[in-house]
């Protein structure tokens, strides 16, 4: 098979595009690398099966050029990441809409089937314990600009639901929750990442708020293989998918936890939401996936436990500052 990855040089996009070529397929990789790199792609440079294409998902020129002959579009591009939504909402809003209308209508007028991925902030502060698909959004004001995102994401899915209802293009929706693992920085927000990145330096851990925010995190190798499986399961068209781990830990154990895996010495100090991100931020006290569709479906589970997630997160990072 043949597929195109959007995003293919981010985080989640580099560790599908590996798992694709591992299994055999072709891979084109559309990324406009404003937060992916080419590092991500060292595994895959050089393979006569993948291709990366340079180019942005809003270009509809481009899109259409990179979907030429494939048989499935995964489409992660995305602006991702709590300050990158805060310092540049508007354009983050433009890609986030537009770059997904795009990705659906090309693969309207190739017949291509696309799994869109969206996030687990469309559930906003609903702090159900367990939260299903069907489960009720519960967003702040618009003016807020944090809920921006979630807002775009929200349009995605329902643009993905509406190609493939009125107009027929197969389409899936997956939403993750906190995937974490090798290659994902903290530059852009990402908390786990940052943690290890400053208990290796001997600073400080900043834990944003109260440390009481309640998060399950889930390694990136548990959620590519179920993306593949999704995508090629006839049957999941035209629905959505939680993907994440149901073990809980809040921000604040997440930091010990850290600390207690890299020997660091490093203390652990809270900054008010007001210090740590600009105007327009609001937080949410926890949010818990119930993942038994796609369980149910494609076998989907969360196999790697945290403590191994961060001893992953931990060897990658000192792996980058010895190269």
């Amino acid at each position: 098979m043949r597929y195109l990855v959007t995003g293919g040089a981010g985080f989640i996009g580099s560790h599908l595009t590996d798992h694709l070529l591992a299994q055999g397929h072709e891979v084109v990789a559309l990324d406009d690398l404003s937060t992916g790199t080419l590092d991500n792609l060292a595994g895959a440079t050089g393979d006569s099966r993948f291709q990366l294409r340079t180019g942005s998902v809003c270009d509809a020129a481009a899109v259409r050029a990179a979907m030429r002959g494939v048989d499935g579009v995964f489409h992660l591009a995305a602006a991702v990441g709590v300050f990158t939504i805060l310092e540049r909402a508007l354009d983050s809003l433009r890609t986030n809409l537009h770059g997904t209308e795009t990705v659906l209508e090309a693969a309207r007028e190739a017949g291509t089937p696309v799994l869109v991925a969206s996030t687990s902030e469309v559930y906003g502060k609903n702090t159900a314990l367990g939260l299903t698909e069907g489960a009720d959004r519960i967003i702040g004001s618009p003016l807020t600009l944090r809920w921006s995102y979630a807002e775009a994401k929200a349009l995605d899915e329902t643009l993905a639901y509406l190609y493939h209802r009125e107009l027929g293009v197969p389409t899936v929706v997956v939403r993750p929750f906190n995937t974490v693992g090798p290659r994902q920085t903290g530059r852009y927000g990402m908390v786990l990442p940052r943690f290890v990145d400053q208990a290796l330096s001997g600073q400080p851990l900043t834990v944003f708020g109260t440390g009481e925010q309640v998060r399950c995190f889930c390694h990136v190798a548990d959620v590519v293989p179920a993306l593949v499986s999704l995508l090629g399961d006839a049957g999941c068209h035209g629905q959505v998918y939680n993907l994440g781990s149901s073990e809980q830990t809040t921000i604040g154990q997440l930091a010990k936890r850290v600390l207690a895996a890299t020997g660091s010495a490093s203390e652990i100090v809270t900054v008010p939401y007001t210090d740590a991100y600009p105007d327009g931020y609001e937080d949410m006290q926890r949010r818990v996936p119930d993942c038994g569709l796609a369980e149910q479906r494609v076998g989907f589970a969360a196999r790697h436990g945290l403590d191994e997630i961060i001893e992953s997160v931990i060897a990658d990072r000192r792996a980058r500052v010895t190269t």
